[in-house]
C-alpha cells in the first residue's frame, strides 16, 4: 500500500518557479521585457502549487 503523501507547497512552488525562471530568462536574453517574464513565471508558479494543492500532478 502506498501512504498519503504530505502536500509541500512550497517546494512545488519552488520548482515551479525554477523551471519557469530558466525558460523567461532565455526569453528575456532575447529581449523580452524583463517584467512580463517575472509575471510569467510567478503565473506559472502558482498555477502549479494549484494544481499540486489539487491532486492534478
Amino acid at each position: 500500500m502506498q501512504r498519503p503523501q504530505e502536500k509541500d507547497l512550497l517546494s512545488a512552488g519552488l520548482t515551479a518557479a525554477v523551471g519557469a525562471g530558466i525558460i523567461t530568462s532565455y526569453a528575456v536574453s532575447h529581449g523580452q521585457n524583463p517584467l512580463v517574464a517575472t509575471a510569467i513565471t510567478i503565473f506559472s508558479a502558482v498555477c502549479a502549487v494549484i494544481c499540486h494543492q489539487a491532486d492534478l500532478i
